[in-house]
This record gives C-alpha cells, structure tokens and sequence, in this order.
C-alpha cells in the first residue's frame, strides 16, 4: 500500500511533534494577540499553499506561484452553528456569495538571510441577498471582477545559523477597487457592502514570525504566526485586526508524491465605521487542511488541497463555506 510508510509513522511523529514544538506556536500567538480585541470574518483562513512558494526557506533564488482557491459562502452560521429559521430582525439575510480566487506570487531571497515576495491577488466574486426587509424590497444581486489588494512582505532569517527561523514585515496596498454596486434586484447601483469589495481601501501593517525544520529523516514541520493591523480607515470603514496561526507537516518518505497536513486558525476583530457591520463581523475559525505537492518537472510542481472547518464561532449572522478548494503550480530558479 503506498501510503503505508506515512501511516505507520504518524502516530510517532505526531506524538513527537506536539510535544517538541507546540510552544513554538503559543509563543508566536501571545506576541500578537496581546492588545487586540479579536473576532473572525468568515470568508476563509490563510493556507501555506507549500514552504518555498510562501518563503519559508533559506534557499536563494527566484520562485513563482500561481495558485487558485474556490470558496462558496453558502451556509448562514451565528455562533457555533448553523441558523435554519430566516429572517432574523436587525440582520441581513444573505443568501451566498461565491469566491474564486487567482492569485500570483514571485518571491526572491538574494541570499539565505533576505528575501521578499510579492502576491498579487485577482478577485472574482457573485452575491446574492434578501435585504433586511421581510418584502424582499431591498433584495440584490452583484458581481465584480478585479484586481484585490497587493501584498508586499520582507523576511529576515539570521537568528540561527541553518535560517529556520524568520521574521515577516509588509504591508497589505489599497489597490482594489471599493466602489463596486450591486448590478441586479431593487436595490440595483446602490453600494455593495463594504465587506464584500475587492480592497478594502486601507493600507495594513503585516507582522509575522515562522519555524521550519525537520522533526525525523521523512518529516518536516513549520509554524508560522501572522499579524494584519489595518493603519487607517477609508470611507468610513476599517476592518477588524487579525491574526492567522498555520501548523504543518509534511511527509518526504514517497517517491513521486509529499502528503501535508495543516491546522490554520483565524482571529479577527469586527469591522469598524459607518459603512461597516460590526454586529454580523468577527469570530474564529479553524480549518484542517490536507494536501499534496507533486513534480511535474524538474522545476515546476504542483500543488493541491481543501479546507474542511474543524471549528467555527461566528458572531453575529455570517455567511461561511462547508470547504475551501485549492490548486496551483509553484516554479523555482
């Protein structure tokens, strides 16, 4: 059976692993969760589509990743469940929204130390709602195509000699659009929700720390702690503060195939302003996450995974998705 040799040292590793680097991650965690009020948007978590493809290795070069993510918000969760009775009064009853997602990454490290990367997100999205009347009189459609914000990021690697650990800095850019209208219902060329734009139109300090090592002679591990903290507001709105924590490992004992596994856990704080919903924004997910990476050349690979929501708390009422499917094809030189 060819996925024998990965079963069998599971239950040794894992033992292994958790007990060995599970204060890497608590460490991570209270660097940035201390000062924030935190909650959680439900529109997905932060995936490491691989440890190269997001910088998480000392070696030098120039790496490209293009990566699609298929998300269907179609699920009215509050709290830790799911809401079956509509509407509820004082909040929007939203039907769906569906996401896909394109998004391509360059990255260069000049030597083991420094490295940067650039992702450049393409956004493709659908919404549907029923408005907060019960008539149905403030009901709509929308659908926008667009460039999202750009996200430029630093590392610096010098802490140990073998570069396995890293700090992250950038900043997430206004550069998608924020104006979009909804294009179909009654409410047709009114605002679309600010929640639910390309960009965000703010300008977002990113902060984060990361491990990567090997815990056996076919297991590597990474741990990885990212802080978002919007620096300003734009029409009246501001998104909540967040923070993303990913665990993974990966298997390196089969020939053709690497299995990974991760845990990605979000937090985020409501949004703000008078275009915002703060009470239908904010809570916390977490989502396993099993996948793949294999050879398609000697330079290219491919990648892919889902998200399965293992725990969600949502305040208010949120649209979430059952599962998050992602592709996509990383290329170093």
């Amino acid at each position: 059976m060819i996925f024998k040799p990965w079963l069998d040292e599971m239950a040794m590793v894992c033992g292994v692993f958790m007990k060995k680097q599970a204060h890497i991650l608590l460490a991570a965690t209270a660097v940035f969760y201390s000062g924030f009020t935190f909650a959680c948007a439900s529109c997905g978590c932060s995936l490491s589509s691989d440890w190269e493809s997001q910088g998480l290795s000392s070696g030098r070069g120039l790496r490209f990743d293009l990566r699609y993510d298929y998300l269907n918000q179609n699920q009215v969760r509050s709290g830790t469940g799911t809401v079956a009775n509509w509407p509820v009064a004082g909040h929007e009853q939203e039907t769906y929204t569906k996401n896909d997602y394109v998004t391509a990454g360059i990255d260069y490290s000049w030597n083991d130390t420094w490295g940067i990367s650039v992702q450049l997100p393409y956004i493709d999205r659908s919404h549907g709602t029923n408005g907060f009347a019960y008539d149905g009189t403030d009901a709509g459609t929308s659908h926008s195509s667009s460039l999202g914000d750009i996200k430029v990021m630093g590392r610096y690697a010098g802490f140990s000699a073998d570069h396995s650990v890293g700090f992250q800095f950038g900043l997430k850019l206004p550069t998608g659009s924020y104006t979009e209208n909804f294009s179909g219902g009654p409410i047709a060329g009114n605002p679309l929700d600010r929640g639910l734009q390309p960009g965000t139109g703010t300008t977002d300090a990113i902060l984060g720390v990361y491990k990567f090592a090997s815990i056996s002679q076919n297991w590597d591990y990474f741990s990885q702690a990212t802080a978002q903290i919007p620096l300003n507001s734009q029409a009246d709105y501001k998104p909540g503060q967040a923070i993303n924590v990913n665990l993974g490992y990966r298997f390196l004992g089969l020939e053709n195939i690497t299995p990974q596994i991760q845990i990605n856990a979000r937090v985020s704080a409501k949004d703000s302003g008078l275009n915002a919903s703060p009470d239908d924004s904010g809570g916390q997910t977490v989502y396993l996450s099993p996948g793949l990476t294999f050879p398609l050349t000697e330079k290219i690979k491919g990648y892919t995974f889902i998200q399965v929501p293992i725990y969600q708390n949502l305040n208010g009422y949120q649209l979430a998705p059952t599962s998050t499917a992602s592709i996509g094809l990383r290329a170093g030189f």
